[in-house]
């Protein structure tokens, strides 16, 4: 666990899957307030008194977790002076505290785990195609003697056969995910899309939500690899709120919000704003 103070009101926290393997504790179980998880927190908040000098005995905590790999997760906690600000999607947390319950979004360690989980996939069905491939393969000589059996038989093309037999067909592997965030102002989607001007560029449309004033800002993986769409994610969290999505939310907000951009829209503000 390695402990790094970012200001007098916030440090951030690395943790390695190995430290969750010493605690027997699962990523997910950090956002139900198990004993194990409780006590992970604890450890962490002494070692950031002794190592860096950050004190939070009974004042409010806001902890937020970002997976930046599959091995490795970042907790970043933040004192909140004014407690009525804190979004309701976290609780309190102090080092002495027993009543206390999570401190982490739950939906953002779901999310976390979605990441997670489609790295493991990703490797589960490479391991099972090279599998199949091991399996279809045919030694040269093996391969070329039974094309010649084959061919005083059937008088086929040995050639062709051969190649067929040696040769094992190729799967391609896609995956595509799609997120909502929320945002209060046009200028924050204008600051994020600088950010993001050199980094995605996949499709992603900009709604507005004219009865609440927000901004609803869709975007696809597309041809992004997990690791960099995972790491786009991080910097919108940044900027706006994640919303949950579902099948058909995008043809309800082309039906019921004004479409402020469509298919580019980060690209088309970047150039904008720069």
């Amino acid at each position: 666990m390695k402990i790094e103070k970012v200001s007098n009101n916030q440090i951030r926290c690395t943790l390695t899957k190995q430290d969750l393997a010493d605690r027997e504790l699962k990523l997910s179980e950090l956002a139900y307030g198990s004993e194990k998880a409780k006590r992970l927190f604890r450890d962490m908040m002494q070692q950031a008194s002794y190592e860096v000098g950050f004190e939070a005995e009974d004042i409010p905590l806001m902890i937020e977790a970002i997976p930046v790999s599959e091995d490795c997760i970042i907790l970043t906690v933040t004192k909140v002076e004014n407690p009525d600000e804190l979004d309701t999607r976290f609780s309190k947390f102090s080092e002495e505290s027993e009543e206390t319950d999570s401190s982490i979004d739950s939906s953002m360690l779901t999310g976390a785990d979605e990441i997670l989980d489609l790295y493991k996939r990703i490797k589960e069905e490479k391991r099972r195609i090279e599998k199949q491939k091991e399996e279809a393969f045919v030694p040269l000589d093996q391969a070329i003697q039974s094309q010649k059996n084959q061919t005083q038989d059937n008088n086929t093309n040995v050639s062709d056969e051969k190649q067929d037999t040696i040769a094992a067909p190729e799967k391609s592997l896609t995956f595509n995910l799609v997120k909502i965030y929320q945002f209060n102002d046009l200028d924050t989607i204008g600051q994020l899309s600088i950010v993001l001007k050199n980094f995605y560029n996949g499709n992603n449309s900009l709604y507005k939500n004219n009865s609440t004033s927000k901004y609803f800002l869709i975007l696809n993986k597309d041809n992004h690899t997990p690791e960099d769409f995972n790491k786009t994610c991080n910097i919108l969290s940044e900027y706006g709120v994640q919303s949950k999505y579902a099948v058909g939310t995008e043809a309800y907000f082309k039906e019921h919000y004004t479409v402020i951009k469509e298919d580019n829209a980060i690209q088309q503000l970047a150039e904008i704003n720069s």
